[in-house]
């Protein structure tokens, strides 16, 4: 078998992204491997093999036809919608480069798949045409404003739409934007992506005045690389590929026999009334009901980002209330169930254009989860899902992620020790001792629901809520958190910062936190210093964003002066061991720990200053143009930091990892949060004991260095969903002076 088959786990896994793509059904595969090895001929040759293909061609644009409602006009075979959607862009924008318009207009759905304004924009410029490109505004429901559209279709070029949104499931009325359109302005081209409607929606374009629609077939069970183009009777069209004139000279190209026999097959599906493959629309709504039962039972409170009656049903768009997008996204994928951020075309994106032009807030935006089912979906696949979702319940319980009944909650994100909290690059810390006592510093405001959850099923006793300064980017969550805390803070007169007043020190079991006045980023910073009472060494310094990861903080703000900035890590120096892990407000470089050793080592300007070869005056100098030079080019306000230089990383796998594990002194670490861990058995899957596996996530790395979980002369093999977040890891384990670190290549997803 070649070495890029993975293990068939279609029992194991859930998949629920249909919106991103879908599986070719086994009926449509087989239809598609007899045309490659038995239909396999090119419909332009003149001999039987090529005019049984030309019949299978001409087959499926006739049914095409059918099942689109396209009784004239073309069917185009294209390579998918993207292809799709440039030609009907390029044939209409070449038409009008002798408009007379005095102000052109080319306006699309602003909730709409990018690669359409994207087309507009390029092809617009290209052709210079030199249009205006507008986005249509939505309301808070995703349905186009069609008044908006009334206004500016008189000066239209090219009006785009879309059937059905690929992240929302929201639907237009076509009619109704044919009337509006077609009110004000006859003649002007208009698109309509239909891709998400093909088999969710009843569709007889022929009965319309849309002039193009472009489908994809890997969104309805076909293979990849194969879809339609619609063009209605007389509208623009110019071929976007010349070439050997196939497809009457419309597309030149070979054609993709084999994925037109797929769409075939799909159409006969859909054709064939009989045929249970495509299950009626009533049933999807069912279908979606049990899967909206399933998870608010697991989550609790949950906030759908879409109205239901403006959706088809094969689509939920949520977000679960306190819990990231990627936590979510995280745990299902660990439990084998898949769904994605938001559009899979843009899921490198830290939040959804579409649900930021429906007005949703910041939360719904960056933490959207996109649930997505096809219509040839069975009810054993969605009981099976609903089961799996259900059976998270217990682990979002002892992990603390939901509300629960359980007495014994067995949370690792705040077990003894220290916490690393984030949120985008900002860094909160939770310390809490063996007695349940808990300190949190740089707390953020989105992570007030979370850390209130933390400390009431945990039973945690606040001590402190402190700041290590003000931060000037943000609003501070300090004075909200207590009132979230509520019995569980211990209330005393603070200072600014949340310092107990009169108190030189915040007294815990076996450490003791100290505050030292730090200026240099502002005027207040300060940093706490927390130590082990019995040794006395310093465990964790708390400096806010005087010092970054890889980096400083910025002076060249309200409050920053370079010379106290120097006393500061002088006076820091003197305090601290090379051992000391620092924890700052920022981490812009994936770090999670950073020991002082390592700090020294990689801030060249700090090593610089404490080692003497810079004197203080000289220091203010180069921090003040490195800050004025940084601050024109960089929204970072917080500091500025240098890439870090790592080893090249060495990469597993995982066969040579199951080896490497054999070595007693060779240990896998888990770098996934503890409920993904806890969703599946590593031990099991490695072939090794428990005792060889190891869960460190990244929020835990700072404790686990300073407890001294791991050992220098030890082998360690880092692990995690994608192969990202273990290679975070290895590199921060590198830097901190671990030689033999490893990353399994490609992470769980290649096993």
């Amino acid at each position: 078998m070649a070495n890029f088959y993975l293990p068939d786990d279609a029992n194991q896994q859930i998949y629920l992204d249909a919106n991103a793509t879908t599986p070719v059904l086994p009926e449509i595969a087989d239809v598609v491997s007899h045309t490659m090895q038995v239909c396999f001929g090119n419909p332009s040759s003149s001999h039987i093999t090529g005019i049984q293909a030309k019949h299978l061609l001409e087959q499926t644009r006739n049914k095409a036809r059918e099942v689109i409602g396209a009784t004239d006009g073309d069917i185009l075979f294209t390579s998918g919608a993207t292809e799709g959607i440039q030609t009907a862009v390029v044939s209409t924008l070449i038409a009008a480069k002798s408009h007379q318009i005095e102000n052109p207009v080319l306006l699309y759905g602003a909730t709409e798949h990018k690669a359409v304004p994207n087309t507009l924009k390029h092809w617009n410029s290209v052709l210079d045409i030199n249009a205006q490109v507008i986005a249509i505004p939505v309301d808070k429901n995703g349905i186009l404003d069609h008044e908006f559209i009334r206004k500016h279709a008189a000066n239209a070029l090219m009006i785009c739409t879309m059937a059905v949104n690929n992240e929302t499931g929201v639907f237009q009325d076509l009619s109704a934007i044919e009337q509006v359109i077609r009110s004000e302005n006859t003649h002007v081209a208009w698109m309509v992506d239909c891709v998400q409607a093909l088999g969710k929606t009843n569709l007889a374009l022929s009965q319309t005045t849309i002039d193009y629609a472009p489908f994809s077939g890997h969104k309805l069970y076909a293979p990849k690389g194969i879809g339609v183009l619609y063009i209605r009777k007389g509208s623009a069209y110019t071929p976007f590929i010349a070439g050997g004139g196939q497809e009457s000279g419309m597309r030149s190209g070979t054609e993709n026999l084999p994925g037109i026999a797929g769409l075939n097959k799909l159409f006969s599906l859909l054709l064939d009334k009989q045929n249970q493959t495509f299950k009626p629309i009533e049933q999807l709504h069912a279908f979606r009901e049990q899967l909206l039962a399933a998870l608010t039972d697991t989550f609790g409170s949950i906030t759908f980002n879409h109205s239901f009656e403006h959706s088809v049903p094969t689509t939920l768009n949520f977000a679960v209330n306190e819990l990231t997008s990627k936590e979510v996204m995280d745990l299902f994928d660990a439990a084998g169930i898949r769904v994605s951020g938001g559009s899979a075309c843009s899921s490198g994106a830290n939040r959804s254009f579409v649900l930021d032009a429906m007005g949703a807030s910041d939360w719904q935006s960056e933490n959207a989860i996109r649930m997505s089912f096809g219509p040839a979906v069975n009810q054993q696949e969605i009981d099976f899902a609903c089961d799996k979702i259900r059976s998270l319940k217990p682990i979002l319980e002892a992990n603390c992620l939901v509300v629960s009944d359980s007495t014994s909650p067995q949370h690792e994100v705040c077990a003894i020790g220290l916490t690393q909290l984030r949120h985008q690059a900002a860094c909160c810390w939770l310390y809490v001792d063996s007695n349940k006592n808990a300190v949190v510093i740089d707390p953020i405001i989105e992570l007030i629901p979370r850390m209130a959850k933390i400390v009431a099923t945990q039973g945690l006793t606040v001590k402190a809520i402190l700041d290590t300064h003000n931060h000037q980017e943000r609003l501070s969550a300090r004075c909200l958190l207590p009132k979230e805390l509520a019995e569980s803070y211990v209330a005393n007169e603070i200072d600014e910062l949340g310092w107990p007043k009169d108190s030189a020190t915040i007294e815990l079991s076996d450490a003791r936190l100290t505050k030292v006045a730090t200026p240099g980023h502002s005027d207040d910073s300060v940093s706490y210093l927390l130590s082990d009472t019995q040794s006395g060494d310093i465990s964790y310094c708390f400096c806010g964003d005087l010092i970054l990861p890889g980096g400083l903080g910025n002076t060249a703000i309200s409050g920053g002066d370079a010379a106290k900035m120097a006393q500061s890590l002088k006076q820091l120096a003197m305090a601290v061991q090379d051992s000391t892990v620092i924890c700052s407000g920022h981490d812009y470089q994936q770090c999670f720990a950073m020991d002082w050793h390592a700090q020294k080592a990689t801030t060249l300007l700090l090593a610089k200053l404490l080692s003497e070869q810079v004197s203080d005056d000289e220091f203010v100098e180069l921090k003040q143009q490195a800050d004025e030079q940084k601050h024109t080019v960089s929204h970072s306000l917080c500091g500025y930091v240098e890439t870090l230089e790592s080893a090249p990383m060495k990469q597993l796998a995982a066969s040579d990892a199951k080896v490497m594990l054999n070595d007693k002194a060779t240990y896998l670490i888990d770098t996934r949060e503890p409920y993904e861990h806890g969703a599946n058995n590593l031990a099991e899957i490695f072939t090794v004991a428990d005792s060889k596996v190891i869960n460190i996530p990244l929020s835990r790395m700072a404790n686990a260095i300073v407890q001294g979980q791991l050992e220098k002369d030890h082998s360690y093999i880092l692990v995690c969903r994608s192969g990202n977040r273990s290679k975070q890891a290895a590199n921060n384990l590198s830097q901190l002076g671990f030689e033999n670190v490893y990353n399994l290549n490609g992470g769980l997803a290649l096993l």
